[in-house]
């Protein structure tokens, strides 16, 4: 096996801890938004600025969602492209196993 064609060991954890940081980082997106529009509020008096800091925060929440999105498309442009799947890639997937019944 060449150098290249290998893989880490826990290749399958790490991506799962990503997929796992995607649905945290929304949290603490609008969690921080919700911090910043209390603070703007305490410091102005003015309830608007509430919903400011919690539109800003799910816009960042929603940001975060685009980039994995986008992430992902990445990873499977590659497979794609791979020789293995290039039959899926471009007559779809029929429903069928590979595995001879």
């Amino acid at each position: 096996m060449e150098e290249k064609d290998k893989k880490p060991k826990h290749l399958g954890k790490l991506e799962a801890l990503e997929n796992l940081s995607l649905g945290i980082s929304m949290v603490v997106a609008v969690a921080i938004g919700v911090g910043i529009g209390v603070l703007l509020k305490s410091w102005t008096g003015e309830a608007w600025t509430l919903g400011l800091g919690i539109f800003w925060g799910v816009a960042a929440a929603i940001s975060n969602v685009y980039k994995a999105y986008k992430k992902a498309q990445k990873g499977l442009k590659e497979l794609e492209d791979d020789p293995r799947y290039a039959h899926r890639a471009k007559y779809g997937d029929d429903g069928r196993d590979d595995k001879d019944d």
